[in-house]
């Protein structure tokens, strides 16, 4: 039982301090998971206020939950507080089993996002980890006698206290100058362009439909391929039948659509320019930490003479900010807000482009730097 217990606790810590971690180079990730659950949650009537309050804190909770994660998964490992970690694991595991099922079985989130963006694992694939989570932690509460700590007690708090610090402080970190390893379909490299494109081999869910017509007094459903004359009357939609499963393959940058404020798209324009561009992205409503940015951006546009593009979800409060700057003068487009926050995990974010290329890629820390070599 010692060995099976031993094995067990240190699958069980090692998984958790891993998953915890690249959950931590993009804390923005979880939570926008975070809110798609509570959207659902709230949309499908189960306790809304609370959802809505959640949704609002969702960026906190998101940093609180991955550095308990790592936290546990230390703390298991050493041996710290043992009846306590392994009631808390177990309380967790059950509660990620339980969103990992409603994944599974209500089809209404596509991904639960255990492993963040980097590890992308299907509903089935999570959900039968959680379930030999929860087995290997019964187990380890079965057997937590056999648990004896590997150091001393000071050295324990010590390390627990360094732990939370460390992974709290990477967390505010890369909301600063970007994730540590760029696992989006936006990392530098890569190309919008091309990325926008539908794979050639996609195929796509074939559907049989029927539908219900009357004539007279009779009422009879026929099939989308044998309709009926002008005699009948249409009365309404009938079954509808999967006949062909699709392969499920989507463009990887299905959302990003560059439209002008008067509601013109000029995407392809735009990524088909060949010279060096870029972009400015503000993810949210712009405030006054924005000031340095805006005036580094339009200083390197007046100086360079290069194509510059600031990108919002909220164009009009954006050019209000900007008007009340009196610059103004560089175009502002609208991004789909999903896109936004895929593209820009920064507050604002700084692309150098080429085209569809991404040559650059910094955030708000590092703009006014970056703008500055660039401008030289």
């Amino acid at each position: 039982m010692k060995i099976l217990v031993t094995i067990s606790r240190i699958l069980v810590g090692t998984l958790f301090i891993f998953s915890g971690l690249v959950k931590a180079i993009d804390p923005l990730g979880l939570a926008y998971k975070m809110r798609e659950f509570f959207e659902v949650w709230a949309a499908d009537g189960y306790m809304p206020k609370l959802m809505n309050w959640l949704n609002d804190y969702a960026v906190g909770f998101s940093i609180f939950m991955i550095t308990l994660e790592v936290a546990l998964g230390v703390a298991l490992l050493i041996g710290w507080q043992k009846k306590m970690t392994t009631w808390l694991l177990f309380l967790l595991t059950l509660f990620f089993t339980f969103l990992t099922a409603f994944v599974l079985f209500s089809g209404k989130i596509r991904a639960c996002g255990c492993f963040g963006d980097c590890i992308p694992l299907t509903p089935i694939q999570t959900f039968s980890k959680d379930i030999i989570l929860t087995i290997l932690i019964i187990i380890i509460l079965i057997g937590q006698k056999y648990i004896q700590p590997l150091l001393k007690k000071w050295m324990m708090y010590t390390k627990m206290t360094a732990t939370v610090l460390m992974v709290f402080c990477l967390q505010i970190y890369v909301q600063w100058y970007l994730p540590l390893k760029d696992c989006l379909p936006y990392k530098v490299g890569n190309n919008i362009l091309q990325l926008r494109k539908t794979p050639k081999d996609a195929t796509y869910d074939k559907f049989f439909y029927s539908y219900v017509y009357k004539k007279g007094i009779e009422e009879k459903e026929f099939g989308m391929d044998q309709l009926p004359d002008s005699t009948w009357t249409f009365v309404k939609a009938g079954t509808k039948k999967l006949i062909e499963k699709g392969n499920g393959k989507v463009a990887l940058i299905n959302d990003f659509s560059l439209t002008t404020q008067s509601g013109n798209d000029s995407t392809e324009a735009i990524l088909n320019t060949e010279s060096e561009y870029y972009f400015l992205f503000v993810r949210d409503i712009p405030t006054a930490k924005h000031t340095q940015w805006v005036n580094d951006f339009y200083t390197f546009y007046k100086s360079k003479k290069l194509p510059c593009y600031y990108v919002s979800a909220n164009s009009n409060n954006l050019d209000a900010f900007l008007s009340a700057t009196e610059k103004n003068e560089i175009p502002i487009f609208t991004l789909d807000g999903t896109a936004l926050k895929t593209a820009a995990r920064s507050a604002a974010t700084l692309y150098k482009m080429k085209g569809g290329v991404v040559e650059g890629k910094w955030g708000c820390a590092d703009i006014s730097k970056q703008l500055q070599i660039n401008n030289y």
